[in-house]
């Protein structure tokens, strides 16, 4: 699957003179986190989060510093918390430089750009950099929830046999050349060595992912063997 399966469009979004009690009221008429920023040709310009709202003049929970706080973090940076606390357009509290991707973009590489940057959504632009939609955390959650199995018309026990070998093959921590299966009656019995136990867990959920198999025996070991 793709951003643009799972994106959430259209989107909510004000452009750069919105007030911030504008967005903080969009936020909980919508029941969202996030509102994108955008310029007069619906081109992404930043993004104002709830986390960006969290310590305000209005709500007395500006960010407090202690006498060696101040020392400790300087001038630049209780100026930069001051603006955070006080401004009055998210002009000039968004975050301009935004995290986004492409309608294209496997579903794969949209979690690992939220984990690795530490966001909770991903505005999904196209390559003139117009917003399109967005994906959320949540959104890749319903992605799971709707899954449905592949449907394959009974495959044999050989069939299985072949998929589940063929699939370790391509992952490098399997050392395929100390491990086999049998399949009878689309049971599978793993047989032979693991280095580790988070390696033979993946051995068996290999083996439990492959349609077909209605159980897996898992007769592998921690210590080496010969298994041909």
């Amino acid at each position: 699957m793709q951003a643009r399966d799972v994106m959430v469009s259209p989107v909510i979004t004000v452009d750069s003179n919105a007030t911030v009690q504008r967005v903080a009221s969009l936020l909980l008429q919508h029941r969202i986190s996030a509102v994108p920023v955008v310029g007069k040709d619906s081109e992404l310009v930043g993004i104002v989060t709830e986390s960006d709202l969290m310590h305000r003049t209005e709500a007395g929970t500006e960010r407090p510093y202690s006498w060696w706080l101040r020392l400790l973090v300087g001038d630049a940076q209780m100026a930069s918390d001051y603006v955070k606390s006080h401004a009055v357009k998210i002009a000039d509290i968004m975050t301009r430089k935004v995290v986004t991707a492409a309608p294209n973009t496997p579903l794969h590489e949209i979690a690992m750009l939220l984990e690795n940057h530490g966001i909770k959504r991903v505005p999904i632009v196209d390559e003139a950099g117009h917003l399109l939609g967005i994906v959320s955390r949540a959104n890749l959650l319903q992605a799971v929830a709707s899954a449905r199995p592949k449907l394959e018309i009974s495959p044999t026990d050989s069939a299985i046999r072949k998929k589940l070998l063929g699939e370790l093959r391509e992952q490098p921590w399997a050392h395929t050349f100390n491990l086999t299966a049998t399949v009878q009656n689309g049971v599978v019995d793993l047989w032979g060595y693991a280095p580790s136990a988070a390696e033979r867990t993946a051995i068996r959920i290999a083996a439990e992912a492959i349609p077909g198999v209605v159980a897996v025996n898992d007769h592998l070991l921690e210590t080496p063997i010969m298994v041909y």
